[in-house]
């Protein structure tokens, strides 16, 4: 059982959902560089590309503008550690750095097949934020819920990489 300020709450039973371990925590930063420097110790060396997303929808429309990202990824054991820095467009990494925050943004979770996912946690409160199909096998969601700071992300994708 969960608590909330010390106080026992009910919580669904996560194994009743069926979820595959989380395998990515993913953190949003302003300086990629900066927290790659800083994190190394706990989760380098890191890797790094351009993880800019065109063409996404984003709150149930196609995004305005393209997110621009800049990602370096790292690892503790079996988890990925993901460090974003948001340099343009529309995404929900965006809103976090325009709200202010810094830090843990999304917990991921690798699925075969991400819309059902996003079905399937909707009566939990969840609501696909932002959504990419990429190719016929490679689909990623974010999801939020009402008072919840922590996004939920769920990929789709073959272990080789898209269309392998």
């Amino acid at each position: 059982m969960a608590t909330q300020m010390g106080t026992p709450v009910a919580a669904p039973d996560i194994a009743l959902l069926g979820l595959p371990p989380c395998d990515q925590v993913g953190f949003v930063v302003r300086d990629l560089e900066r927290a790659m420097a800083m994190y190394a110790p706990l989760f380098g060396p890191f890797t790094t590309m351009d993880g800019s997303v065109k063409q996404a929808l984003y709150r149930g429309r196609l995004a305005l503008e393209d997110a621009g990202l800049h990602i370096a990824f790292g690892r503790s054991g079996d988890l990925e550690i993901e460090l974003i820095e948001w340099t343009g467009g529309e995404s929900p990494h965006r809103e976090f750095i325009e709200a202010g925050r810094e830090g843990m943004h999304h917990i991921r979770f690798r699925v075969e097949n991400t819309d059902h996912w996003v079905e399937k946690l909707r009566p939990l409160g969840y609501e696909a934020v932002w959504y990419k199909r990429w190719s016929a096998d490679t689909v990623f969601a974010y999801l939020e819920r009402a008072g919840d700071p922590t996004l939920i992300e769920f990929l789709q994708m073959p272990a080789g990489g898209p269309g392998a």
